[in-house]
């Protein structure tokens, strides 16, 4: 399967997965769905690995324990900008975090052509948008906006890092990945103490976000053997359509004209950043 495929099947699987788990975070809090979101990626990624019964093929697979730093910070502030603000709004920005590659290519020599830098400008332009309500008769910062912003930081700084792990060994890269974000939101967890317990339905629900996540992180690992950071990157980073349409479909969220046009432009920007 072809690099770009593959990085568009893990933006259709971040973009389902960052639509439950966030979800289910409003109802039961982001560090208690959070922690079993992460504990069932792992269980289905270190079912793979020992089913293919093969060993990492070098150490570099290890630049997923720092990926892992960048992916759960994100992955925090983005399951929190979903609870305190509207889901079409928050996930149009974390998606901002595929200009982050283009940057990064940018600083390796990669010479971005035309169609990219008019991506940038409008997901530039996007964000500004999207970022802003009317309150109160006033123009504010809308709710959940500053911490999708911290999101497309985290994400940002997580697709370079597994990139390089992924052309190593993409199994054993994910793995690696999700340990560290396991035993990362565990330290938290011992930290602020609080329950972690879930009813059945809700544990499945949970750990089936993390099966998704976990997909998702696996394909764009995979699509690094091949493709490039700058490209592969961008793909992924389309997600927030997927997680947008659900939201219109499932949630029937309601915003502001100017914001929807600042989340059509973050998206647009999006697609044509990978173009």
């Amino acid at each position: 399967m072809s690099p770009l495929l593959l990085a568009l099947g893990a933006s259709l699987a971040w973009g389902v997965g960052d639509f439950v788990g966030p979800l289910l975070s409003r109802m039961l809090g982001v560090l208690r769905v959070l922690f079993w979101v992460e504990v069932g990626g792992l269980a289905a990624i270190a079912v793979a690995v020992v089913v293919r019964g093969d060993g990492p093929h070098g150490w570099a697979v290890l630049y997923a324990g720092i990926a892992s730093i960048g992916g759960l910070l994100g992955l925090l502030a983005y399951y929190r900008g979903m609870v305190v603000g509207a889901v079409s709004v928050v996930a149009p920005i974390a998606g901002f975090s595929a200009v982050i590659p283009v940057v990064y290519g940018i600083a390796r020599g990669d010479s971005p052509g035309a169609t990219q830098i008019a991506g940038v400008a409008c997901a530039l332009a996007g964000v500004a948008l999207a970022s802003f309500e009317h309150r109160d008769g006033q123009r504010k910062v809308a709710a959940g906006a500053g911490l999708g912003l911290l999101a497309a930081c985290g994400f940002g700084f997580y697709f370079p890092w597994m990139h390089a792990a992924g052309k190593v060994d993409f199994w054993w890269a994910s793995l690696v990945f999700r340990f560290t974000a396991v035993v990362l939101v565990a330290g938290v967890a011992v930290a602020k103490r609080p329950d972690l317990r879930l009813r059945p339905w809700h544990l499945a629900v949970a750990a089936a976000a993390g099966v998704a996540d976990t997909l998702g992180n696996v394909l764009f690992a995979a699509s690094a053997t091949h493709g490039l950071v700058s490209l592969t990157s961008v793909l992924a980073s389309l997600y927030p359509v997927i997680t947008v349409l659900l939201a219109a479909v499932f949630l029937h969220e309601r915003v502001a004209r100017f914001q929807r046009v600042g989340i059509v432009l973050a998206l647009l920007g999006v697609v044509l950043i990978g173009v």
